[in-house]
Formats: structure tokens, sequence, C-alpha cells
């Protein structure tokens, strides 16, 4: 006889309130999650964190590195001190804003989420999102903006316009990881945030 299979987070599941509440209740079930192999290797489930009342931006990135692993917080290690300047770049604070990724546990050797281990989090991350309902979403790198956009697109197809999920604006920029490899790429970086600040009637 086969072993049963994980129960994954239904997609379409939004029970009760939305905001606080709703967040606090999607947290306690990732953190029983056993959905795919990524839960055999983490230290700390890493759900989103942030401002859960409409915040002004959701910022969803990739999946959780060692720093994030050891400390449960998205965003704590190199990447999230460049996401921090960005942020204070636009005039906002940490607390603005919504910060989480498509995946709650770390992937082996800070690898790119293979698709089962995205299919079985995407829940989690939908959930959050329409959760807080945030006023715009940043899509930091291609495996988010995959998974939002729910297709494969090449970065310049994707990049300097403006498109949607479930109603909210949704923008597209690099990965603070791959900022700090291709440091030629933070103007254009800073060039997709001021079109949110634009969006938001944040004065540059």
């Amino acid at each position: 006889m086969e072993a049963a299979q994980p129960a994954l987070f239904p997609v379409d599941q939004l029970v009760g309130p939305r905001g606080p509440e709703e967040v606090s209740r999607v947290r306690e079930l990732a953190k029983a999650c056993s959905s795919c192999r990524l839960h055999e290797t983490r230290t700390h489930v890493v759900f989103g964190t942030g401002n859960t009342l409409r915040p002004r931006v959701a910022f969803v990135g990739e999946g959780p590195g060692a720093n994030e692993d050891a400390e449960g917080e998205p965003f704590v290690g190199r990447s999230g001190q460049l996401l921090d300047k960005m942020i204070a770049a636009m005039g906002l604070k940490r607390k603005d804003v919504y910060i989480c990724n498509v995946v709650c546990c770390r992937p082996p050797d800070n690898r790119r989420p293979q698709p089962d281990e995205v299919f079985a989090c995407r829940g989690y991350l939908f959930a959050q999102l329409r959760a807080v309902q945030p006023e715009v979403i940043v899509a930091l790198g291609m495996t988010a903006t995959e998974v939002l956009l729910n297709k494969a697109k090449k970065a310049k197809s994707v990049r300097e316009k403006w498109h949607n999920w479930e109603g909210i604006p949704l923008r597209a920029t690099f990965h603070p990881a791959y900022l700090l490899r291709e440091p030629t790429q933070k103007k254009a970086a800073w060039d997709d945030l001021k079109a949110v600040m634009l969006k938001l009637k944040i004065e540059d």
C-alpha cells in the first residue's frame, strides 16, 4: 500500500477575516507543513512578516537562505540588507510593507525551488497576499514573477510594464541577490521601484 501523501494547503482556501487574524491562521498551518521535501532539512519555517493591514507594498522573493532559515525571518541576510535600502529609498519603512517568499522553507544550497516544491507552497503564498491585500505587489526575481503570473516569462518581457495578480497591480524587478552579483543592474531596479512609487503617489 502506498504511503499517504501530505495534504497541500488549498490554493483557494481563505477562511475568516482578512488581515492579521488570517495571516496568523495561515502561519500556524505553514509551521506544521510537510507537503514537500524541504521540510526535512529546514531549521525554521520562514513565513511572511511586516504590515498585515493593507500594506503599501508586498515584496515576494524566491525562498529563504541560510540566515533566514536560522532566524526564521525573511530577508535578514545580505539580500535583506539591500532590500531594506531599496525600501528606504522608496520613502518607506520595513514596517510599512509585507515581505514573503514563494517557498517558506530553505532549498538546500540555496538552489532554486523545484516545481513540485513551488506547487506545494503556493497556497500559503496566495493566502498571505489575499489576507494582507497590498496596494502593489513587487515580484523579486523570475521565480516569484513566474508563480504570480502563472507562466514562464523572460525577464525583458515582464519588466518595465504593469501586470496584475487577482486585481492587485504587480511590478517585476530583480531579486536583491542578483543585484549583489550584478550591481550594474541596480539602476534598472531603481527605475522599477520608481514606477511603483509613481503608482503609489510617493514623491521621489
